[in-house]
């Protein structure tokens, strides 16, 4: 039980982020553009693996598709012991992803200006990966207590 509790948190997480990230993006140049960069990383991906990249809506939906998988996997780690700490992780882990995406997409080859552009759009990467670890650490909690 506590495995399904902590993957459906995660599942909350992942999903409070890219609700947060599609929607923003609409309405704000300096907003983060994870999306851009998961599709950048599936295209080289599945161009090193020898096969025709995606593009378009499959694109986008691979891309949307494999970035809530991902963070559902790792958010769903923040369930992971002591109850007591439950937040203080859910907020320790929303930092670390926020920061990761932040100092590794350079490293790992990828264009990291959808997210680093300006100041604000590298404090809204993290302050919306916190978000959606904190959702998170709550959703865990709330299916504890019931």
């Amino acid at each position: 039980m506590k495995v399904i509790t902590n993957i459906t948190g995660g599942l909350a997480g992942a999903l409070a982020l890219n609700i947060l990230h599609e929607t923003i993006k609409r309405f704000d140049d300096n907003a983060p553009r994870i999306d851009l960069v998961g599709e950048e990383a599936i295209s080289k991906g599945i161009e090193r693996a020898g096969a025709k990249p995606l593009k378009g809506k499959s694109l986008y939906a691979a891309t949307l598709a494999g970035d809530l998988l991902s963070n559902a996997l790792y958010y769903s780690m923040i369930g992971l012991g002591k109850k007591d700490y439950l937040l203080l992780r859910g907020a320790a882990y929303g930092l670390s992803a926020g920061i990761g995406a932040l100092e590794l997409t350079k490293p790992l080859g990828l264009n990291d200006a959808p997210i680093t552009r300006t100041n604000k759009t590298k404090v809204l990467t993290v302050a919306w990966y916190l978000f959606g670890g904190i959702v998170t650490a709550l959703t865990i909690k709330a299916l504890r207590n019931k």
